[in-house]
């Protein structure tokens, strides 16, 4: 993982889809992960306080799309950690396997893409 923001997606409906035995794929950066999505927390604890004084809207929102980018970054940083580990890992086990993860991560990415 380079400096770009990479973040978590949603958890809840892809949990009973995978294998929770395996380590997930973007375990070898999640200390960079971690401490990209603490910034994160950081930058929208700093939006609330904002709201919190009554800065100007602009000011707000600049700042929003600012945690918005980063979450964006954090996203893509996991999808490409999940399609060169898991989904590779899948297809060297089976072309079954292969394909339902490939199918798993398109539906991710078309959520993200919807977001």
């Amino acid at each position: 993982m380079d400096d770009d923001d990479r973040t978590a997606g949603s958890h809840d409906d892809a949990a009973s889809a995978h294998d929770h035995t395996a380590h997930p794929g973007y375990a070898d950066h999640r200390a960079a992960y971690l401490a990209r999505l603490r910034r994160i927390e950081g930058q929208v604890r700093g939006v609330a306080r904002m709201v919190d004084e009554d800065v100007y809207c602009i000011d707000v929102l600049t700042q929003i799309s600012a945690v918005t980018r980063a979450l964006q970054a954090v996203s893509i940083g996991l999808v490409e950690d999940h399609l060169g580990g898991c989904v590779v890992d899948a297809a060297r086990r089976s072309p079954d396997e292969g394909q339902a993860k490939v199918k798993e991560a398109a539906d991710a990415i078309a959520r993200l893409v919807r977001s």
